[in-house]
């Protein structure tokens, strides 16, 4: 099953996942420090709220990313071969480590600069992205 996917920055997590839990009648999939993530059925959507930081004074934007969660690999590489011909891709990421997971992914960009990944969940992860000898290694839907 593919869904689109929708992740939004918030200012306080507790109270986005009680809210978006309250509207989408569901539970949270996954909540992990700062993230959380809701599989939704009905409509199919997958929720992503991304906690801002604390101390964070920058323009506050509610929209982080789109996406479509694709079901495996296969269909990632299909669409980086699909989006490579029509000139729209940003940047490919595979086995990269994003929001807790494990993932091979594409991104492209709107007219208007809207981000988009295409992206399947490979594995979990425990860690939210990859440091590199202490020094962030991707910086992870943003």
């Amino acid at each position: 099953m593919s869904r689109v996917q929708l992740a939004l920055n918030v200012s306080n997590l507790n109270e986005a996942i009680e809210f978006y839990s309250k509207l989408f009648n569901t539970k949270p999939a996954k909540v992990r420090e700062g993230y959380a993530n809701f599989a939704i059925a009905e409509p199919p959507l997958k929720l992503v709220l991304m906690e801002r930081a604390a101390g964070d004074t920058s323009e506050f934007h509610h929209l982080n990313h789109l996406g479509v969660e694709l079901e495996d690999a296969t269909q990632v590489d299909e669409s980086i071969e699909r989006f490579e011909s029509l000139g729209l891709v940003e940047k490919i990421e595979k086995d990269t480590v994003c929001c807790y997971a494990k993932q091979d992914k594409v991104w492209v960009q709107s007219p208007d600069n809207a981000p988009w990944e295409f992206y399947t969940v490979l594995a979990e992860s425990p860690s939210y992205f990859i440091k590199v000898d202490g020094v962030e290694g991707s910086a992870c839907c943003s």
